[in-house]
């Protein structure tokens, strides 16, 4: 009895030591400092919409950045938000970089997030995603945090629950960590289980398209920049099994628009292999670490430094991105009887350089993009997002980029008649 007495005060503490604070109103003009104390794990209520009964713990360190990001640190089965405070290094590394760090922690009696049910998994249908969200927007409106610069990362559950972030609010969150998920729908049930065993045994294998699709039809029409992913997975996981990685490779190659061979690999450290995809450097759009030999609880100090350079935190502020609206796009288009080719002319018409662009257009009906050059193009009709290639990534203020593609049409060969940049029109001409 005295055994177990100390095993549920260890479990306790941590909740205990939590200050517990109520959410100002939307929108009321708070200070920060007067919601969370600096440097303590604090709790807070009331931050808006949460239809599944969420607790959420905030980390703010002393000394915020400007505008500062967001980090969403989300905890395994029978875990919760402070269990992933202690267990992980993302409050130390918010001391030394100014970022908030989010701990969502749920309330249900497993204590898994809810990554399978209908609701889960459509943006705004309910559940723990809309919770988290919420959250999100709280901090958001009391930091005035830099919008750009929202992201989540999670240990099993919670990466499974990060790779449904990542799908149903592609807006939100500009990249993710998964350590030991599966793919974004791959849990989906329809009888009100939380446990999908084909998923978790690594037997649901589908076509990078299909996972494309699944994840895009959380959010229908959705037509800007999606998030880049990191993934973590041990060979020899015995609960989410290791196929799992491989679709989910599949997958957020096929949402980044880039294909599954890698374009670098290697090995940062002994038994692990890392493959990036789309690019080579730190910030490539996809990145995977096998680790050969390794179970399910693969999660070790170290790692959390690895995802804030991933997600471009541990420096001096992000990458300059391309502006909105400061663009212009000049297209022209050669058809036949049954194809064309369209030629692209992007200029970048803002004052300063770009470090990766995303431009978004729809093809007229009937149109179907069967080869492109100078970009990827993902998906091959109806709402396309064209991304840039490694090797015109940059471009300088005032410089251009030329891309093109050839298309199947039933009738209509015209050029798409607007372009958008990161989601906001550009000029034409």
């Amino acid at each position: 009895m005295r055994r177990q007495l100390l095993v549920l005060l260890a479990a306790l503490l941590p909740l205990l030591a939590a200050p517990l604070v109520t959410a100002p109103a939307a929108g009321a003009r708070t200070e920060a400092a007067d919601v969370v104390p600096a440097d303590t794990l604090t709790e807070v209520t009331d931050f808006g919409a949460n239809p599944s009964n969420l607790r959420m713990y905030v980390y703010a360190p002393e000394n915020v950045t400007p505008k500062p990001a967001i980090v969403v640190a989300v905890h395994w089965c029978t875990g919760s938000g402070p269990d992933m405070y202690h267990g992980t290094e993302y409050d130390t590394l918010a001391d030394q970089y100014g970022f908030i760090v989010l701990y969502p922690s749920v309330t249900r009696s497993s204590k898994c997030f809810d990554v399978s049910s209908p609701q889960a998994l459509r943006r705004d249908g309910g559940s723990d995603p809309v919770g988290i969200r919420s959250m999100v927007d709280w901090a958001t409106r009391t930091y005035d945090a830099d919008t750009d610069r929202v992201f989540a990362t999670g240990i099993s559950s919670g990466a499974m629950m990060t790779n449904v972030l990542l799908g149903d609010y592609p807006d939100v969150f500009a990249a993710g960590a998964a350590f030991a998920g599966v793919p974004f729908g791959c849990f989906a049930t329809t009888d009100g289980s939380e446990w999908n065993s084909a998923c978790a045994q690594g037997t649901v294998t589908r076509t990078a398209q299909q996972w494309g699709d699944t994840a895009r039809a959380a959010y229908p029409g959705y037509t800007g920049p999606r998030p880049r992913m990191q993934l973590w997975h041990g060979t020899e996981d015995d609960v989410l099994r290791y196929p799992n990685l491989g679709e989910m490779i599949k997958q957020w190659t096929n949402v980044q628009g880039v294909g599954q061979i890698p374009a670098a690999m290697d090995t940062p450290q002994s038994g692990w292999t890392r493959t990036r995809y789309g690019g080579t450097g730190d910030r490539a759009p996809v990145e995977a670490i096998s680790l050969q030999g390794v179970g399910h609880n693969l999660y070790g100090q170290g790692m959390a430094a690895r995802v804030l350079t991933f997600f471009g935190l541990d420096s001096g502020g992000p990458t300059p991105q391309p502006q909105p609206g400061a663009c212009r796009v000049s297209v022209t288009s050669d058809a036949w009887n049954t194809g064309l080719t369209a030629s692209v002319t992007l200029t970048n018409t803002s004052a300063t350089s770009w470090d990766g662009w995303r431009l978004g257009f729809t093809l007229p009906t009937g149109q179907t993009i069967t080869n492109g050059w100078g970009a990827t193009y993902a998906p091959s009709s109806g709402a396309v997002t064209a991304t840039n290639a490694a090797y015109n990534a940059a471009l300088a203020p005032g410089a251009s980029v030329s891309i093109g593609y050839q298309a199947n049409h039933t009738g209509n060969s015209t050029a798409p008649g607007a372009f958008a940049l990161e989601g906001t029109a550009c000029t034409a001409g």
